[in-house]
């Protein structure tokens, strides 16, 4: 593992360090000390600023509007983007900039290219993404949504859950059996559904956090064009790896920065409420150093081994588990040292995991935060139970699960 930049790779850390310094004001926290009545304004306004200076897709190709830049001026970027406790764009760029755009490069059409990717850059569409149904979570290929053909559309009808950001789109990409007689993951297409029309019913889902991000999707012979397929009719399967790929990858040393963070904030949590005496506590927070500590380590390992084109399978899936229960267990232990103040909720909760923000060390409504977000994070995704088997059956030869018939 090398751990240390290149000469290049710090110039373009000081471009952007520069660029930071132009563009924010000089006493910055974070996003979350803005007035929650400024906070969507500003991302807009964040959000045109990056395009401007094509930051916002960094890692697309120039042709497409995008930044054009290296994977180590990528990783680069945001990683001071997250020291900055700045977002790379608004909540529905997860899926529409990380996710979907990089679908469209890799598996879509050049027609789908030029017509696409501009749009999901000036913000005129905004993707969710419509995988999850009530019986098909991590068993995803046992999806029961139909797509029929009719003529130049196809006809939707079925439901979707968990759709993250849904009531804030107008474009899901959705996953749909277009062909019941083939096996399960055989005959499935990867379709691209309108959400702005009658045939579409969006219900969002209050969660514990007190948000509303998640939603279910009804369609009801809602259509769409013939057109709106990555890939070919039946081989969506293909499509949806390829996209999973996507979502697991790209954080290997993003999210250990946040996490560091959150342990640095519960030490000086710790040390504000006298809790550092308490042996139990020190040995809490040294057990949870030391796994920052392998976090980051293992993430450089891997960003090591992407730039060296030698990616060792299963890193997505380990970083995932790893940095999801690490998450999970800083907030349990800064719950304990709380104490009864832990059970405080002041205002409204804000349901988005892995804040960027600077969390106050204080703040007993924000950890609280951090705790209901963090619980879902093993589940979301692909569920953690889900990783271990792709560990076990593809990094360590075990032998596979046994299908459940039926």
């Amino acid at each position: 593992m090398d751990a240390t930049y290149s000469a290049g790779a710090d110039e373009y850390r000081a471009r952007i360090r520069s660029f930071l310094a132009r563009h924010l004001p000089p006493d910055w926290a974070g996003v979350g000390a803005l007035p929650a009545e400024e906070r969507d304004g500003w991302l807009e306004g964040w959000r045109r600023l990056l395009n401007e200076h094509r930051l916002l897709a960094p890692e697309w190709p120039a042709e497409y509007g995008g930044g054009g830049l290296t994977a180590i001026e990528q990783v680069v970027m945001m990683e001071e983007f997250t020291r900055a406790g700045v977002p790379r764009g608004i909540p529905t760029d997860t899926l529409s900039i990380n996710m979907m755009g990089p679908t469209f490069l890799a598996c879509g059409t050049e027609e789908q290219k030029q017509y696409y990717l501009p749009r999901i850059l000036s913000g005129q569409d905004r993707w969710c993404q419509g995988y999850s149904e009530p019986d098909a979570g991590s068993d995803l290929a046992g999806l029961r949504t139909t797509a029929v053909r009719d003529g130049d559309e196809w006809v939707i009808n079925g439901q979707k859950i968990w759709t993250s950001h849904g009531h804030l789109a107008n474009w899901i990409f959705v996953l749909c059996r277009t062909d019941p007689d083939r096996p399960k993951n055989r005959g499935i297409s990867f379709l691209l559904c309108p959400l702005d029309q009658p045939g579409v019913e969006i219900r969002s889902i209050l969660n514990a956090a007190g948000g509303r991000d998640f939603n279910e999707v009804f369609f009801s012979d809602a259509r769409t064009p013939a057109r709106c397929i990555v890939g070919e009719v039946n081989e969506g399967w293909n499509v949806t790896n390829q996209l999973l790929a996507f979502e697991r990858g790209g954080d290997a040393t993003t999210v250990p920065l946040v996490i560091q963070s959150l342990v640095d904030k519960l030490i000086e949590l710790a040390r504000r409420r006298d809790r550092l005496a308490d042996p139990v506590v020190r040995q809490q927070l040294a057990e949870l150093q030391n796994r920052a500590g392998a976090l980051q380590s293992s993430g450089l390992r891997s960003l090591t081994s992407v730039l060296a084109g030698t990616e060792f399978p299963g890193a997505s899936s380990m970083s995932k588990v790893q940095w999801t229960e690490l998450y999970q267990d800083i907030t349990l232990v800064a719950m304990d040292v709380l104490g009864p103040d832990g059970a405080a909720h002041l205002g409204v909760v804000t349901s988005v995991p892995l804040p960027p923000d600077a969390t106050s060390a204080n703040d007993s409504p924000t950890w609280l935060n951090h705790l209901l977000c963090a619980r879902p994070a093993s589940i979301y995704s692909g569920s953690n139970e889900i990783q271990r088997n792709i560990i076990g059956e593809r990094v360590l030869g075990l032998p596979r699960e046994p299908k459940v018939q039926g």
